[in-house]
């Protein structure tokens, strides 16, 4: 983050926004925007941000996973044909073939 580029106050924003957009679609860093001097909002391109919504939505899975995968070593679950026999019992639903 280069702070005299990703860091402006809300009114240069506004007097250069053209310029600021243009700047975050060849850089793809989103810019903070402050108030008073103290940060408000952050602002990035569309793209930049989809990117960043797709690596937050892997890193979620892939903690799922290392969690289930941790479980799994301290024999915690059991297996699903187990689960279904159970389940299909105390609902009173006839087991499928």
């Amino acid at each position: 983050m280069k702070l005299a580029r990703d860091i402006m106050s809300l009114s240069t924003f506004k007097r250069d926004s053209n310029k600021v957009m243009r700047q975050m679609k060849k850089t793809k860093a989103p810019v903070v925007l402050t108030v008073n001097g103290k940060a408000a909002v952050v602002v990035q391109d569309a793209e930049s941000y989809q990117r960043l919504l797709e690596l937050k939505e892997r890193t979620e899975v892939v903690e799922t996973l290392r969690h289930r995968l941790a479980s799994l070593g301290r024999k915690k679950g059991r297996p699903v044909e187990d689960f279904f026999t159970e389940f299909f019992v105390k609902h009173n639903i006839p087991a499928g073939d």
